[in-house]
C-alpha cells in the first residue's frame, strides 16, 4: 500500500490490519469497559454508603462485585495495555507494523464477543437464577456446585479472553524478536518494549492455566467429574492453587507495562536519561520470574503446613526487592533533573508514590500471621486497589496524555488535564485510603451490610468513588477534544528533551504507515 493511503468507513475498522487502528480499537474498547466496570463499582459504593440494605438484595450485590472485578481486570486494564503495545511497539522498534497483522485483528475482534457473553448473563429473562455471583476469583465449589446457569456463559467468555491474550502476546514477541530496526540490540530497546516482551511471556505461560481451571469447572458442572468436589475425591483447595498460579503472575501482567510507561515519562520531564537502564531490565525480569513462585500467599488461611507458609512469606517479601530497585531508579532519574510537571509527569509521579504505598501494604499482607488477621477484609481491597488504580489505570492515563499529541498531531488542553489529575488523585485517596482503617478494624469485604461503627469510613469511600468516576468523564472529553483539534498543532518533537525512536523519526501525527524503510539505530 502506498505511503499515507488508508481505507475509510466501516470496512477500515472491521478488516484493518494496521497496528495503529487496532491499537485505537483496543483503547476505546478498554475505556468503554472501564466505564461499565466503574458504573458497577458505583453501584457497590451506593449500597455501602450506609449500613443496612438500601438498593440491592445481597445476591445482586455479589453479582456486582464479581462482574466489576472481572470487567476491570480482563476488560479494562489488559486491553488498554495491548492497545498501547499495538500503537507504540512498532513505532519504538522501527517496525512497519506488527508481525502477524491478521491475527492482530482477530485477537481484537474476539473481545467484544467475549464480554457480550459475560454481560448477557446480567439479562434476567435469559437466566432467572442471575449472573455469576461468586467473586472475581470464582472459587469452587461456589462456581461449580452452586454457580448459576449463567456460569457457563462466563466460562466461555473467559476462554475467549484467554485466546485473545495469547494471540496478542505471541504477536508482541514475534514482532520484537524479528522486526527491530537494524542496529537495535535487545539492550537498546525502549523500556516500554522490554516490559511488554516480559509481560507477553507471562501471558503465554499463565493463560493456559486459567483455561485449564475453567475447563475443569465446566466438566465438574456438566460431565460428572469431581476435580473440585471433595465428595467425589476432588479438592476445592486445588482450585485455589490453580487459580492463583494464574492469578499472581496476572497481577504483574497488569502492572509491568505501566512500569515501562513510567520509565519513558519520568526521564522526559526530568530532562535526563533513565538511571540504571540495565538494572531496570533485570529487575523487570526478576519480578516476572518471582511472580510464579509466590502464588499461595493468597491462600494462607487454607491450612498450609508451616514450612509452606514460611516459604511463601519469604518469597513474597523478596519480590519487593526488584520492585524497590525500579522505584529507586525512577527517583535517581529525577534527582537533580530540570523537572517540569506536565500532565503525563503528574500521573507518572502519582503512579510511583501511590503504587509504592500499595506495595507497602502488600508486604504487610505477605506476613502469614498478619495476613490471617487481614484476610478477606477491606484492608486487602485497599491494598490491591492502590496497586491497580494508581498503578495500571494511572499508568495508562499517563501514557495516553504523553503519546496523544504524537498520535493525533494535536495538543490536548493542559489546564483541563491538570484539573483531571487533581480530581483523580484526591478521589483515589478519598476512596481507597479509608478502606485500610475499616479493614484493620475487621470490616469484611464483599458483604452488602456492615456494623454501624464503619459508617464514617464507608461514606468517605463512597463520596470519593463518585468523584473518581465522574472525573474520568473529563478525561473522555479531553481525548475527544484533542482528536478533533485540541489546543492546536503538536510539534514533531512534542516534549522537549524526549528520548526514544518514536520521537526522533516520526512526524506528528504519526503517519498511517510509520516507516517506508526501517530507520538505522546508532
Amino acid at each position: 500500500m502506498a505511503h499515507g493511503h488508508h481505507p475509510t468507513g466501516i470496512k477500515r475498522w472491521l478488516f484493518t490490519t494496521n497496528h495503529k487502528d487496532i491499537g485505537s480499537m483496543y483503547l476505546w474498547f478498554s475505556f468503554t469497559m472501564f466505564l461499565i466496570g466503574g458504573a458497577m463499582a458505583l453501584g457497590i459504593r451506593l449500597e455501602l454508603f450506609q449500613p443496612g440494605l438500601q438498593f440491592w438484595e445481597p445476591n445482586f450485590f455479589n453479582t456486582l462485585t464479581t462482574m466489576h472485578g472481572l470487567i476491570m481486570v480482563f476488560g479494562a486494564v489488559m486491553p488498554a495495555f495491548v492497545g498501547l503495545a499495538n500503537w507504540l511497539i512498532p513505532m519504538q522498534i522501527g517496525a512497519p507494523d506488527m508481525a502477524l497483522p491478521r491475527m492482530n485483528n482477530f485477537s481484537f475482534w474476539i473481545l467484544p464477543f467475549a464480554f457480550t457473553l459475560l454481560l448477557l448473563s446480567l439479562v434476567t429473562p435469559l437466566f432467572p437464577d442471575g449472573a455469576p455471583n461468586f467473586g472475581w476469583t470464582f472459587y469452587a465449589p461456589l462456581s461449580t456446585k452452586f454457580g448459576p446457569a449463567s456460569t457457563d456463559f462466563f466460562i466461555f467468555g473467559v476462554h475467549l479472553m484467554g485466546i485473545s491474550s495469547i494471540m496478542g502476546a505471541i504477536n508482541v514477541i514475534v514482532t520484537v524478536m524479528n522486526m527491530r530496526a537494524p542496529g537495535m540490540s535487545l539492550m537498546k530497546m525502549p523500556m516500554f518494549v522490554w516490559t511488554w516482551v516480559i509481560t507477553a511471556f507471562l501471558l503465554i505461560m499463565v493463560m493456559p492455566v486459567l483455561a485449564g481451571a475453567v475447563t475443569m469447572m465446566l466438566t465438574d458442572r456438566h460431565f460428572g467429574t469431581s476435580f473440585f468436589d471433595a465428595a467425589g475425591g476432588g479438592d476445592p483447595v486445588m482450585f485455589q492453587h490453580i487459580f492463583w498460579f494464574f492469578g499472581h503472575p496476572e497481577v504483574y501482567i497488569m502492572i509491568l507495562p505501566a512500569f515501562g510507561i513510567a520509565s519513558h515519562i519520568i526521564p522526559t520531564f526530568s530532562r535526563k536519561p533513565l538511571f540504571g537502564y540495565a538494572s531496570m531490565v533485570y529487575a523487570t525480569a526478576s519480578i516476572a520470574f518471582l511472580s510464579f513462585v509466590v502464588w499461595a500467599h493468597h491462600m494462607f488461611t487454607v491450612g498450609m503446613p508451616v514450612a509452606g507458609e514460611l516459604y511463601f512469606m519469604i518469597a513474597t517479601m523478596i519480590i519487593a526487592v526488584p520492585t524497590g530497585v525500579k522505584i529507586f531508579n525512577w527517583v535517581a532519574t529525577m534527582w537533580q533533573g530540570s523537572i517540569t510537571f506536565e500532565t503525563p509527569m503528574l500521573f507518572a509521579l502519582a503512579f510511583v508514590v501511590l503504587f509504592t504505598l500499595g506495595g507497602v501494604s502488600g508486604v504487610m499482607l505477605a506476613m502469614t500471621p498478619v495476613d490471617k488477621q487481614y484476610h478477606d477484609t477491606y484492608f486487602v481491597v485497599a491494598h490491591f486497589h492502590y496497586v491497580l488504580f494508581p498503578g495500571a489505570i494511572f499508568g495508562t492515563i499517563a501514557a495516553v496524555y504523553y503519546w496523544l499529541p504524537k498520535w493525533t498531531g494535536n495538543m490536548y488542553n493542559e489546564t483541563l488535564g491538570k484539573v483531571h489529575f487533581w480530581f483523580s488523585i484526591i478521589a483515589v485517596n478519598l476512596t481507597f485510603f479509608p478502606m485500610h482503617f475499616s479493614g484493620l478494624a475487621g470490616m469484611q469485604r464483599r458483604v452488602p451490610d456492615y456494623n454501624m461503627m464503619f459508617e464514617g469510613f464507608n461514606q468517605l469511600s463512597s463520596i470519593g468513588a463518585f468523584m473518581l468516576g465522574f472525573s474520568q468523564l473529563l478525561f473522555l472529553y479531553l481525548v475527544i477534544n484533542c482528536i478533533r483539534g485540541g489546543k492546536g498543532k503538536a510539534t514533531d518533537r512534542v516534549w522537549e528533551g524526549a528520548e526514544g525512536l518514536e520521537f526522533t523519526h516520526l512526524p506528528s501525527p504519526a503517519p498511517y504507515h510509520s516507516f517506508e524503510q526501517a530507520p538505522e539505530v546508532k
